[in-house]
């Protein structure tokens, strides 16, 4: 067995668990895929599975020569494409990571349609609010909203995602309603501090942003009696009544409409924040990510600010 072969028997073993799926699937024999196994760690020098009756797992190294073997056999199909028919079918893997809200509340409800379209392509989908590392962790390419200066990285803008002001209506009953900046300083804000941003200066303050008259981005430390790592907690905390909060339009436009929360100051609009795919330099744009940034600018077109 060649070395690209073991490494598709190995992904194979890696993916299902199981040496007895992994040789039916690429037509094999039990015993001839384990010695193709075992021939494979002696020729890396190390043990990738953890073998037992039961169950077969994988190394901390074979974890890591898993994704090198991903990528690797995605180039070799990517490159085999590059002859097929632009018609064809979009074939492999792709990985991607997007922040939590944007999988949960944009993505997700519109991936059958997509994954219809493309039904030989397998999607990985990654969500969280922590800024991944492409490179350790094995993705093609990262949806990101806000600022991204990873020089390693190459950005493809999808747009700006409009962001509003909101507060439910039981905090606004107890605190009242803000019509002017300078009435902003008598109300609370939650504070949103992202699990890799450093500590804000002080305790006790949170930032509000808008847009002045003539477009500049103008900041004010305001009072904040409740800081948050997480954009799930910070969305409750403002339904919960704890404060004022600032957050894309489209992950709020449920709550708007059943009135669990109002918008406020819209003559002081919060800046507006960038969404882009972010891929690494040394990778083409593949089809498949190609494909996948084109279903993101249809699919994030009706939330964003109009060019």
């Amino acid at each position: 067995m060649d070395r690209l072969q073991a490494m598709q028997l190995f992904v194979q073993i890696a993916d299902s668990g199981s040496f007895t799926r992994a040789a039916e699937a690429l037509g094999l024999s039990r015993p001839a895929a384990s010695n193709a196994i075992r021939a494979l760690e002696d020729r890396l020098g190390t043990r990738l599975l953890s073998r037992t009756t039961r169950q077969v797992q994988l190394t901390a190294d074979g974890q890591a020569y898993r994704e090198r073997c991903q990528r690797l056999l995605a180039d070799m199909a990517e490159a085999e494409a590059l002859f097929r028919p632009q018609g064809s079918q979009l074939r492999g893997r792709l990985r991607i990571d997007v922040p939590s809200r944007v999988a949960a509340g944009l993505m997700a409800p519109a991936l059958p349609d997509f994954l219809e379209h493309h039904p030989e392509l397998s999607l990985e989908l990654g969500s969280s609010d922590r800024a991944i590392d492409l490179f350790q962790d094995g993705v093609d390419a990262v949806i990101r909203v806000g600022a991204s200066s990873d020089e390693r990285l190459i950005s493809r803008p999808l747009g700006q995602f409009r962001v509003g002001s909101y507060a439910s209506p039981a905090y606004l009953a107890r605190h009242g309603r803000p019509e002017r900046l300078e009435a902003l300083s008598g109300h609370w804000l939650v504070d949103y501090a992202p699990p890799q941003a450093p500590a804000s200066e002080q305790l006790g303050l949170a930032a509000w942003e808008h847009l002045a008259a003539n477009g500049s981005r103008q900041r004010l430390m305001l009072r904040s009696r409740l800081r948050v790592n997480s954009v799930e907690t910070y969305l409750a905390a403002g339904l919960a009544g704890l404060g004022l909060i600032q957050v894309p339009a489209y992950d709020v436009a449920g709550a708007l409409a059943r009135g669990e929360l109002v918008e406020l100051m819209q003559a002081w609009p919060a800046p507006p924040l960038p969404v882009a795919l972010l891929y690494p330099q040394r990778r083409h744009l593949s089809r498949r990510l190609q494909a996948f940034a084109a279903w993101c600018e249809t699919l994030f077109r009706p939330h964003l600010l109009p060019i």
